[in-house]
């Protein structure tokens, strides 16, 4: 078993510190806007928003498959030999 480093150690407090602060500050942002009423123009903002950007999402993640699968980011990558075939 690999041995933890003492530069490991301090990443993963410093780390598992910036979870914990921004989990109590979305609690508190949470807590803050508990009296705020959204009315329907808001809710279709807030739908349209969460779905053209998973729209976006899965158009992008779409074009990076294809774009793979056809060969264009061969010339891309210095470090991939092309196979060769004796």
């Amino acid at each position: 078993m690999k041995k933890i480093s003492a530069g490991q150690i301090v990443l993963l407090v410093a780390l598992g510190a910036m979870l914990i602060l921004t989990g109590v500050w979305a609690f508190s942002v949470w807590g803050a806007s508990s009296g705020v009423e959204m009315d329907k123009h808001g809710w279709i903002a807030l739908g349209l928003g969460a779905f053209f950007s998973l729209l976006v999402g899965c158009g992008l993640m779409a074009l990076m498959f294809f774009s793979s699968r056809s060969g264009h980011d061969d010339i891309a990558d210095p470090f991939r030999r092309p196979d060769r075939e004796d």
